[in-house]
């Protein structure tokens, strides 16, 4: 797969199907799309093209601010090539871009993709004012020679609602990450190097490392968590805590996670922290004795949970 940071740098030299979102989170609904995309790619002999934005529209658009993001572009380019995409485009949304007429967006689309096909939701639309919706992609596509794929978004299963990004943050801050991970088929993770903090895990027998999270990136609801601990090609139980301590009279958020039978110095590194079951919400507890007390219960239903629900 290769990432292109912006449409100006790619120059294809193959004809390509296309399909343009923000993909935050590459959730089933974007898997649904895509998947379908490759395959008729794959069919018709052409390159598979995702374009996707950062920032994303909302955050530029309603001056949003804090942790919005399920996933950083690099992590979502990765997703997305692992499900068979040649290309991804990361174009930067900026009040400039936003001023872009569809039609002049078209041409560039066909002039550095070599666009043959464009996929897009039923609902999508580009350009200034939102002015290119599906119809106008159709007649552009009439002229330009292009044909246009309208699909409609993955339902979930029993319920009448699309997956959705904006459904899956709601979800995370809620706590309900069996909704969030059914969601994203997959279980939410975040990264970030292994940085030094108060070291209160480690006087008490339970070290974790502390994951400096990028900070736009959306955090599940304060709470422990059950999942696995990444570092390159290893993988260990992990016990998380995501929360301001406040046994400890902390303020800040940090996420700190404890490796079972794990002793080893990695700080500097890049670690990968998933979230497959939330065991408990955050607590604040009257003593050490107490708080040491349930640590020891986490870990053994982290582990347990983790050694029946064990991925291959």
């Amino acid at each position: 797969m290769q990432h292109y940071y912006g449409l100006q740098q790619a120059q294809l030299e193959q004809p390509s199907v296309v399909t343009i979102g923000v993909f935050d989170g590459v959730h089933r609904g974007h898997q649904y799309l895509i998947r379908k995309l490759v395959e008729e790619a794959r069919a018709q002999g052409k390159l598979a093209v995702a374009l996707t934005f950062f920032p994303h529209p909302d955050v530029v658009l309603r001056k949003l601010s804090g942790r919005y993001y399920l996933t950083t572009p690099d992590e979502r380019a990765r997703l997305l090539g692992e499900l068979g995409v040649d290309h991804v485009i990361t174009e930067t949304f900026d009040h400039t871009f936003r001023q872009t007429r569809a039609q002049a967006y078209v041409d560039l689309l066909a002039k550095h993709l070599r666009l043959s096909s464009l996929w897009v939701g039923s609902d999508f639309a580009l350009g200034y004012q939102r002015e290119g919706n599906v119809d106008f992609l159709r007649r552009a596509g009439e002229s330009s020679g292009f044909t246009v794929e309208a699909i409609d978004l993955l339902l979930a299963n029993g319920d009448h609602s699309a997956i959705s990004s904006t459904g899956i943050r709601q979800s995370l801050q809620a706590g309900d990450l069996d909704h969030a991970n059914g969601w994203l088929g997959r279980a939410f993770r975040v990264t970030g190097e292994v940085v030094h903090g108060q070291q209160r895990g480690r006087t008490i027998g339970f070290p974790t490392a502390n994951v400096a999270v990028w900070d736009e990136q959306v955090l599940p609801a304060n709470g422990v968590y059950a999942g696995w601990a990444l570092l390159g090609s290893e993988r260990f139980i992990a016990v998380t805590n995501v929360g301001s301590r406040p046994t400890f009279a902390g303020q800040d958020i940090t996420v700190e996670a404890y490796l079972l039978d794990f002793d080893r110095d990695i700080y500097g590194q890049q670690m990968t922290v998933t979230f497959e079951k939330r065991l408990r919400g955050e607590q604040k507890f009257d003593g050490i004795a107490a708080l040491i007390a349930q640590i020891q219960q986490d870990v053994a239903a982290g582990r347990m949970f983790l050694a029946q629900n064990n991925p291959s």
